[in-house]
């Protein structure tokens, strides 16, 4: 029997496989780990509307993909006994989708909105009077004789959840009450998330091993649980089933995982502007058609982790390689370092 390594585990964009896991997200807010100051001040915010039994503002979450923005919409949900309703900025294609969603609320439903900045703008449109007025205004017919129908609708709290703040538009992003930006993860956060997931799924792992994971999840939950999913598979196919340092080291291994968490692609990544391009500055699009690969995926699922763990700069003169990522790859420094980077 073999074990599938073919997946792009340290991917934190999410997969069909993490849906399954749904059953490792906590539902309340105590069983939540990490996120100390988002916790605290959100708690406020759930304890403060249930005593005015009112619904809580509108919330937006930000930040990397992994860290529990969809987790967080759901414990809110359940925190203020209200139903939840889940979709995305791409599924919303008409005004009519979002009139349908938003008919269909009750008082104190959670609307939640992922990737809430690829909205069409013209849906926009339609979201601002529903989130200030608690109301639409429809246009029934065309032309001369076409009727402009306000529709009321029930008090509801609007979660959206985004990768690039950025790319929100303004008129949108002054609308919500409350934003919250979701920090990496520390590895002792890590190794807490980690086992309360072997828990649940009955996976047998001694604290070295958790911690061996954890070094090399990216500071990504999402991450980490996917990874913990294949060393057990590889504990159970290749030894006795229980996950210790030394089995989680050869899984990692031969799932090409090192120990800052970087897989063969990053590897390429930082090889192609070491190796081809003296260390930069190159342009992404030059990196991207050298490694037959598209930018978005680049700057979107590469790069983050990169800059986060100080292997790459981003330059007006283009990308970077730092001292840390010739380190890494084991290539010495050339002395005309430090010029790059200016």
């Amino acid at each position: 029997m073999e074990v599938d390594l073919t997946q792009n585990l340290v991917s934190a964009e999410e997969s069909e496989e993490d849906e399954i896991l749904f059953s490792l997200r906590p539902k309340s807010m105590a069983e939540y780990i990490g996120q100390q100051n988002i916790r605290e001040n959100l708690s406020i915010c759930l304890i403060a509307a249930k005593k005015r039994k009112e619904p809580v503002e509108h919330l937006m979450l930000y930040g990397p993909p992994g860290l529990g923005k969809t987790t967080l919409a759901h414990i809110v949900a359940n925190e203020m006994g209200a139903n939840i309703r889940v979709t995305s900025g791409p599924a919303i294609e008409r005004a009519g989708d979002l009139a349908s969603i938003l008919t269909n609320l009750s008082d104190g439903d959670i609307l939640f909105i992922d990737e809430i900045h690829r909205l069409n703008r013209n849906i926009e449109e339609v979201l601002y009077p529903a989130m200030e007025d608690y109301a639409i205004d429809l246009i029934l017919g065309k032309g001369p004789s076409a009727k402009t129908m306000r529709i009321d609708l029930p008090r509801f709290t609007l979660v959206g959840a985004t990768t690039k703040m950025g790319s929100l538009s303004s008129p949108l992003r002054d609308r919500f009450g409350v934003s919250f930006r979701l920090e990496f993860y520390s590895e002792e956060e890590l190794s807490e998330i980690i086992k309360r997931a072997a828990s649940i799924l009955n996976i047998d792992i001694d604290k070295e091993g958790i911690e061996e994971i954890s070094k090399r999840a990216r500071r990504t939950p999402r991450i980490a649980n996917r990874i913990l999913k294949r060393v057990r598979d590889f504990a159970e196919v290749k030894h006795s089933g229980k996950i210790t340092k030394s089995i989680a080291k050869e899984a990692l291994k031969s799932l090409e995982i090192d120990e800052l968490g970087l897989d063969k692609n990053d590897r390429e990544y930082l090889s192609c502007i070491i190796n081809k391009f003296g260390g930069g500055p190159v342009g992404v699009e030059t990196i991207a058609a050298a490694i037959s690969e598209d930018r978005d995926t680049i700057e979107d699922m590469i790069e983050p982790y990169l800059i986060q763990i100080g292997f790459i700069d981003r330059t007006r003169r283009g990308r970077v390689a730092t001292g840390a990522a010739f380190a890494h790859l084991g290539v010495a420094e050339t002395s005309d370092s430090q010029k790059r980077l200016i």
